[in-house]
């Protein structure tokens, strides 16, 4: 692996985020300088910096959360530099009493970082006395709050669309691993389709676990976001489409693993495993019925009132003994698809 992949993201973070910070730092900078003379306004720079952040929401913690851990590190190194002067063991001293006094706070992780940084900056670059302590924590609350300001001014982006993306291109693969499945139960299949059919499937688990994740960051990007009213009911939306397909992934994915592990060429002749093809077919297309009312684009629109084709009841035959176990499993995966997939009342 080379170097650089630990140090380099994956995606460059939007061009918005730095022109915002860079706002925020210069804004602070000449806001806290002209208010407060005398020492550069590096406190006020370094708040408004680690508060400018993709959300308001997130602005906000994070503007609690250094504020608390500047204002503690500030106290305990002008304590110490009051008491035992400014040598440098006092700086070390005053930086791990920070550490330790954070760890029994249990404040969180970027308030005990700020509270030794706190304590190293006052003790290294200024004089500890309670004048010069008033005026960095002042400068701290100064660029924290022109960091919240900024990031009112320029309203972060709403992240719905990329969760809707996410969550739409589950259900359509959903849909594609149902009817995969339907075609492998009428056909012969050799190994290296059954595992090429269950690799497909297993896919599907990441892509649950990316639409959570869009999701998540789609609601955070809500919070406190002036624009966020109009946003809410579609991502509830998408939420909800997602729950629903949540189980239905689940239940695909052991319908094809019990496929792949109990598969014999003559499977296909079973009368109930053409039934369970023809049921899975039905599922795909409800599947992808429920994306397209879901999904809010007007050229979709007359799919809307479409009826739902898993209705018709599954009339099943004995199965034969050697192939009782798959069948059965399979029909009980089905159950719960159908399940899923039931209008809600």
């Amino acid at each position: 692996m080379r170097v650089t992949a630990g140090i380099r993201a994956t995606h460059r973070s939007p061009i918005l985020q730095v022109v915002k910070s860079a706002i925020a730092i210069a804004a602070s900078w000449l806001i806290a300088g002209a208010l407060i003379p005398g020492q550069p306004p590096v406190f006020a720079a370094i708040a408004a910096l680690l508060v400018v952040a993709p959300s308001l929401n997130q602005s906000l913690t994070k503007a609690v959360e250094r504020s608390i851990g500047v204002f503690t590190g500030v106290v305990i190194a002008s304590v110490l530099g009051i008491l035992l002067g400014g040598s440098t063991w006092v700086i070390l001293l005053a930086t791990v009493a920070g550490l330790l006094i954070a760890w029994a706070l249990r404040l969180t992780p970027g308030s005990t970082n700020q509270v030794a940084i706190s304590a190293l900056l006052v003790l290294a670059l200024g004089t500890a006395t309670p004048a010069y302590a008033v005026n960095r924590v002042l400068e701290t609350l100064i660029g924290a709050v022109i960091g919240i300001l900024v990031n009112l001014a320029v309203v972060p982006p709403v992240a719905v669309a990329p969760a809707r993306n996410a969550v739409m291109a589950l259900g359509n693969e959903l849909a594609n691993s149902l009817e995969r499945l339907a075609r492998a139960l009428e056909s012969p299949q050799s190994a290296g389709q059954l595992h090429g059919l269950l690799v497909e499937a297993r896919l599907m688990r990441p892509m649950k676990d990316a639409a959570d994740n869009a999701i998540e960051v789609g609601t955070e990007s809500l919070s406190l976001n002036p624009r966020g009213r109009k946003h809410r009911e579609d991502l509830a939306a998408v939420q909800a489409l997602l729950d629903r397909l949540g189980p239905i992934v689940t239940q695909t994915v052991g319908m094809t693993r019990a496929f792949a592990d109990h598969y014999d060429a003559s499977i296909a002749d079973e009368p109930a495993v053409q039934a369970i093809a023809e049921q899975l077919r039905r599922a795909a297309h409800d599947v992808r019925l429920e994306v397209r009312r879901t999904d809010a684009a007007p050229l979709i629109a007359e799919h809307r009132d479409e009826p739902a084709a898993l209705t018709a009841p599954l009339r099943v035959h004995t199965p034969s003994r050697d192939h009782w176990v798959l069948i059965g499993s399979l029909l009980e995966d089905l159950r719960r698809i159908h399940e899923a997939l039931e209008p809600a009342s």
